[in-house]
């Protein structure tokens, strides 16, 4: 069973907004803030709809950079089952989105997920340092996939 704490290797990063009469501009990603291993090969956005889940899933080499920066919050949920890791057992769950703006770097061997727990359809944005795939596409797929797996009961 897992206990609730801090996964190791984790980072999160407050987003801050710039409003003006224009409307607002969040920075997504920085070079200058990213570690060199976390770097981005590729990005995507996502929308999902309200009370929908994605994953969860892991990576055996991928880092994402995930964004939360809204419409409409998420619940994230981590959970550390690499045996050679400090925080192995360990589960996090943080409210991320327009209410708490964050980046967050998760590395790979982290089982991730995340749900809308809005009202409205929200968007994430990724940055992942490994491309899709591979280069042109002609690699297998670095997921490790928990969705009908044991895994899914540490979402509530």
């Amino acid at each position: 069973m897992f206990q609730e704490g801090t996964v190791e290797g984790v980072v999160f990063r407050h987003v801050p907004r710039q409003e003006d009469s224009r409307g607002w501009l969040i920075e997504l990603f920085r070079d200058d803030e990213l570690p060199e291993e976390h770097r981005p090969a590729m990005s995507y956005v996502s929308l999902t709809l309200p009370k929908v889940a994605r994953g969860p899933h892991s990576h055996r080499e991928q880092s994402d950079l995930f964004l939360f920066v809204g419409p409409g919050d998420f619940k994230l949920y981590l959970w550390d089952s690499r045996r050679d890791s400090l925080s192995y057992k360990v589960r996090q769950v943080v409210v991320v989105g327009e209410s708490n703006r964050q980046a967050v770097i998760i590395p790979p061997g982290v089982v991730h997920a995340y749900r809308n727990i809005g009202d409205v359809p929200g968007l994430v944005f990724n940055a992942a340092n490994r491309l899709y795939r591979g280069w042109g596409r002609s690699e297998p797929v670095d997921d490790v996939r928990s969705e009908d797996g044991d895994d899914r009961h540490v979402m509530d």
